[in-house]
């Protein structure tokens, strides 16, 4: 436990020193969403930061019913709260649950909603409008998919609660103009 709360503090103090922690260009447009310090999450940030670095992103699968975004995609290495809601380029592959939209099906559309994937792929240029989110959000072609866990546990926080009918609570905050 001592080993453990050692490297936590170490990757604390040292992280804000290195050029990548920093922004250059203004403030993160997720200023406004508060990140979860709590133990729980910073020891699954921990696992993060471990991770082996590759030509891969790493997506979890954000399902709300009736919109067109796929969920989140990251880079190894690169914490949850820094990932981007992407809509998915099936010109190449189709996503995982390419089933029937129609709900009395046995497994349809959605059915791997919280799924994390390891995906290759490329972001094309440009943003796209999903007009059932009123959001406009990058393009992302996968290659290909290899589902790495079908219970990940919670995306940015143990606290946050899913409801398929509504924007993860954070893109709500993100997009409400906030008041002064």
């Amino acid at each position: 436990m001592t080993r453990r709360l050692l490297l936590l503090f170490l990757t604390l103090a040292v992280c804000p020193m290195l050029p990548s922690c920093g922004t250059t260009t203004g403030p993160s447009p997720l200023a406004a969403v508060p990140r979860d310090n709590s133990p729980v999450v910073q020891l699954r940030n921990q696992g993060i930061l471990a991770e082996p670095r590759g030509d891969y992103y790493i997506g979890r699968r954000y399902f709300v019913a009736k919109t067109r975004f796929w969920g989140y995609i990251r880079r190894p290495g690169q914490l949850w709260d820094d990932a981007q809601l992407v809509v998915m380029d099936e010109s190449r592959v189709h996503n995982p649950d390419r089933l029937s939209e129609e709900p009395t099906a046995p497994q349809s559309h959605g059915f791997d909603h919280n799924y994390e994937y390891r995906i290759k792929g490329r972001f094309l240029s440009g943003q796209v409008y999903d007009p059932n989110a009123d959001m406009e959000l990058p393009v992302f072609q996968p290659s290909s998919f290899e589902l790495m866990s079908a219970r990940p546990g919670f995306l940015f926080s143990p606290r946050d609660r899913y409801d398929p009918r509504y924007l993860p609570a954070r893109e709500v905050r993100r997009t409400t103009p906030q008041r002064m």
